[in-house]
């Protein structure tokens, strides 16, 4: 027989600056919540004009950023260009080496750009694998509607009620849902087993089930869920004066050591000071970082 999955905490992900005058919102990767194998950090941020995330390494991790308004444009050291607009997925693989500029958009209106960035471990024997994009568009995205239409599920990677996504876009298995809740939605979504689980809560407010027992959680919480159980239940009520939103996000644990100094995650101590050597003089993987400036990171100078 199916079981429900148990909610372990729930805890409101607290703003803060980050990079040149961005503001996130950081639920895993704190005190409340760090090294939920295979993710390291989550960040629900705001970046307006003027700020953003200049030139910056990375090794040994690969990051999901899912775009929700505005725009972002990405550059690196490889010669690699892109944007991504609403929507829009960027999976980036760092592996060996990669440094690289996250820069907004100027929006005609002023708004800021807003989306979810989440950073997922490599496997030990990935650590050091050849850097790689993949961009995922918003019309590319499958959609699930369960309930009669009342809830809607962006299948971004993995399985909801018979739609399967595009393609893996990480080396690490991960699923990836965007789910919508109109009122007098319910939704029970199945999980691989044994893989950790969370949702972080967009817009609205949402009922999480296990069993018989419930729990509301608003806007801007991470809900951590136990590792035992094959689905996560999730409603809100006929009387909701808005929908909720939430992702829904699960990932296959690695077991191995994680060591994390900034943008270098790796298993030792000894191999992050060796990454840190790298960087610091271009070689085994930063070769190309040696006099490197990105033309969109300039932006924070003009």
């Amino acid at each position: 027989m199916a079981v429900s999955r148990a909610i372990r905490q729930v805890f409101l992900a607290i703003e803060q600056s980050e990079g040149a005058g961005a503001r996130v919102r950081r639920s895993i990767g704190t005190a409340k919540l760090r090294n939920f194998t295979p993710f390291l950090m989550l960040d629900h941020f705001t970046i307006g004009k003027g700020a953003g995330f200049p030139d910056h390494p990375h090794r040994g991790q690969e990051t999901i950023t899912y775009l929700l308004s505005g725009g972002v444009d990405h550059e690196d050291f490889a010669g690699n260009k892109g944007t991504i607009g609403p929507g829009d997925l960027q999976f980036m693989t760092a592996g060996r080496g990669i440094m690289h500029a996250e820069m907004p958009h100027e929006n005609l209106d002023g708004s800021p750009n807003v989306g979810m960035q989440l950073w997922v471990d490599l496997p030990r024997e990935l650590k050091f694998c050849e850097p790689r994009y993949r961009d995922l568009r918003a019309n590319e995205i499958p959609i699930a509607e369960v309930d009669d239409g009342r809830v809607t599920v962006k299948v971004i990677s993995g399985q909801s009620h018979g739609i399967d996504s595009v393609r893996d876009l990480a080396y690490t298995p991960v699923w990836f849902l965007d789910i919508t809740i109109r009122p007098g939605g319910r939704i029970k979504q199945t999980l691989p087993i044994g893989w950790n689980a969370f949702a972080y809560t967009l817009e609205g407010s949402t009922r999480f089930w296990s069993d018989d027992v419930s729990k509301n959680v608003e806007q801007f919480n991470n809900v951590v869920f136990q590792q035992d159980g094959d689905y996560v239940e999730a409603s809100i009520p006929d009387n909701a004066e808005k929908p909720s939103r939430f992702i829904l996000v699960a990932g296959q644990p690695l077991d191995q050591k994680v060591v994390q100094y900034g943008p270098f995650v790796m298993n030792s101590q000894e191999e992050v000071y060796q990454a840190m050597v790298d960087y610091q003089s271009a070689k085994n993987g930063f070769e190309k970082a040696r006099g490197w400036e990105s033309e969109i990171g300039k932006r924070m100078a003009a």
